[in-house]
């Protein structure tokens, strides 16, 4: 029988990576799509409040709260390419059933609510599986290079993917759109299923969960690097978060802009995104790989007091140009940070590391939403965004307390960690 290049596995790391990429893509631009539809559905179908598009983002996200410190524990004793594959069916699964209950006119705000519940359970498991595969493919000193080009590919579909969003709202409508997300998992599950399987890293394991859980949270908060590192992640998705739940009341709402052009304003973040990621070797070569997380940080919260700035057109344009810049100066510290915890990090410890910090830290994700939505509804869509921007340097005071203030580059044993064995 003849081989098709369905079924055909990549015989090299540069064909698997490429291949993880690609299937990464176009889950992207899926979830970019639908990343507009969805608050859209809320507000144009349904009618829905500020609480209620705030309660929207937060579902989005909550799975990290919930199951985000033991999905290390679970990828680490599954296998990673498979688990891929199911978590994509499911989201495209759930995703699909929204246009299906609008067109038999039964779709609820609650039925929102749950698929948001669902696609956030499968993206966890899913995301720190393929965080975990990326370092199995890729040599470590091509680490920062990959991750560059993955938030550049990132950025690229937040750019693409909101501003498609917004047109086909318009053209075809909010719920239509939800299943270009829909197909984009399917196609996203074919490509994963391509990939090498990867050995499971606990296989064979009788350690109960919770001890293996507490091997990777004392590695990240006792060290002295990644737990600052955390703690400030936490704080900048804390206002990912709150910007999730206003952008959209706050550009339909308040600048009165229509649905194309909430696409174009949404899509902002990814030019910064996509500038950000293509700067981080030039300016962790220039300025060194430490210093440049701090400058971006500072960068990245002047640039965000621009967003809450002006009415109507001009509004608009203030409110992309902040956007676009924090956005810029979140990636930037993103891929050097995210980068030093793969090449720092014990092999054995890896996954448990990025599930325990990305628990922590997309945790705060929908805290943010839920907190932005209610001080929505007590002061208004646009105080609220003004608190929100000035939080945007909280982040950077928890760096300058860490001992990176002192270093010019992040590389391995930059910094020794606390000696206590990560075992006890």
């Amino acid at each position: 029988m003849g081989t098709h290049w369905w079924t055909a596995r990549p015989t090299t790391p540069s064909a698997a990576f490429w291949t993880y990429w690609s299937a990464s893509t176009v889950s992207s631009v899926g979830s970019a799509v639908s990343a507009v539809a969805l608050p859209l559905v809320a507000l144009f179908e349904l009618h829905a409040s500020a609480f209620e598009v705030g309660l929207l983002s937060a579902a989005s996200y909550v799975a990290w709260l919930v199951i985000g410190l033991p999905a290390g524990v679970v990828v680490g004793r599954l296998p990673l390419r498979r688990l891929q594959v199911a978590m994509d069916v499911v989201r495209a699964l759930a995703l699909a059933s929204v246009p299906v209950a609008w067109w038999q006119d039964a779709l609820t705000l609650t039925q929102l609510v749950v698929v948001a519940l669902v696609t956030s359970f499968a993206s966890v498991l899913f995301d720190v599986a393929s965080m975990t595969f990326l370092p199995t493919v890729v040599p470590k000193e091509q680490l920062q290079s990959r991750n560059s080009l993955n938030s550049g590919t990132h950025a690229t579909t937040q750019l693409a993917g909101p501003a498609l969003g917004g047109f086909a709202v318009q053209l075809f409508g909010a719920v239509p759109t939800v299943l270009v997300d829909a197909v984009s998992y399917l196609v996203s599950a074919v490509l994963v299923s391509r990939l090498p399987e990867r050995e499971r890293v606990l296989a064979g394991s009788t350690t109960r969960v919770r001890a293996l859980v507490g091997e990777g949270w004392r590695y990240v908060t006792r060290h002295p690097l990644m737990g600052p590192f955390m703690w400030e992640a936490t704080l900048v998705n804390f206002v990912c978060g709150a910007l999730m739940a206003l952008t959209p009341i706050y550009l339909v709402r308040v600048l009165d802009a229509p649905p194309g052009l909430v696409g174009l304003l949404i899509a902002s973040e990814g030019i910064g995104s996509l500038v950000g990621a293509a700067l981080v070797p030039r300016l962790s070569r220039a300025l060194g790989s430490a210093r440049v997380v701090l400058v971006a940080g500072l960068v990245g919260g002047l640039l965000a007091l621009l967003m809450p700035v002006g009415s109507g057109y001009l509004g608009m344009v203030l409110f992309a140009v902040g956007s676009a810049g924090f956005a810029a100066g979140v990636v930037v510290g993103s891929v050097v940070t995210r980068t030093y915890r793969q090449i720092e990090t014990p092999p054995e410890l890896l996954s448990r590391v990025m599930a325990t910090v990305r628990f922590v830290s997309w945790g705060a994700i929908p805290v943010g939403s839920l907190a932005a939505g209610i001080t929505a509804t007590l002061i208004g869509v646009r105080p609220t965004l003004w608190l929100t921007a000035g939080a945007t340097f909280l982040p950077l005071l928890v760096l300058w307390a860490s001992p990176l203030r002192w270093l010019r580059d992040l590389e391995p044993g930059a910094v020794a960690p606390d000696p206590a064995p990560v075992g006890r």
